[in-house]
């Protein structure tokens, strides 16, 4: 069932049907409309901050793996980063903040081992990784490697929503390269310092961020769906 949906029995007509509640909003892509209330979900049940979560979209009407290729690959410097966020309304701050998202994060090898075999031609792992971490998670992602299901989690205190993440990056034991940078570039590096340091301020800005992130790519498309696991 969509989480901005539910299911309500019409007494006089017997009839079923998703209804929206809240006050009326366009719909969002699917990708944020039916994954902003469990972010929310998780965020809250794991110590994180409280946000309100505007209700009463519509449903979208399609939904591809493909566009997927819209979201930041793991391994855009901060330039790439600040433009991709631009694109959405969003500037660097939402990119520091919704990126400590990452604190309950887990990722394969795919997505950062090429940080840690050959990286360069005079560099073998990343050297902007710590050395200890990266000869750690070479042991677990291993090149050639047959287990898919291996990775790393993004911080050390997986199951708690807090600013862990940050002060990871501080260390040089950033997983993602787009998480290091983040640090390692003067633009956006005292954000990450800052929110290090002070894990209410990190949650105020998080939450203050993910409402933007809720509105960006809204339009008139869409539908109330009479089933809420697929289109009318």
């Amino acid at each position: 069932m969509s989480p901005h949906c539910f299911l309500r029995r019409h007494n006089r007509r017997g009839c079923q049907r998703c209804c929206h509640y809240g006050n009326f909003r366009p719909p969002l892509p699917l990708s944020l409309t039916h994954l902003h209330q469990p972010i929310f979900t998780s965020c809250s049940q794991t110590g994180g901050p409280y946000w309100t979560v505007l209700k009463g979209r519509k449903d979208g009407r399609v939904s591809k793996a493909s566009d997927t290729i819209n979201l930041p690959a793991p391994f855009l410097n901060v330039t790439q980063l600040i433009q991709s966020f631009a694109k959405r309304g969003l500037g660097i701050k939402d990119l520091i903040a919704l990126s400590g998202g990452h604190t309950l994060g887990f990722s394969h090898c795919s997505s950062f081992e090429a940080r840690l075999h050959n990286f360069s031609t005079t560099h073998d792992a990343d050297p902007s990784m710590d050395s200890i971490f990266a000869s750690m998670l070479k042991k677990k992602c291993p090149k050639p490697s047959k287990d898919r299901t291996a990775g790393q989690f993004l911080d050390s205190t997986a199951s708690q929503f807090d600013n862990n993440y940050y002060k990871r990056l501080m260390e040089g034991r950033g997983v993602f390269g787009t998480d290091q940078a983040l640090y390692d570039d003067p633009r956006t590096r005292w954000m990450v310092e800052s929110f290090a340091k002070d894990q209410h301020l990190f949650f105020r800005e998080f939450a203050t961020s993910m409402i933007k992130l809720g509105n960006v790519g809204v339009n008139d498309a869409g539908e109330v769906r009479l089933n809420c696991r697929k289109v009318n």
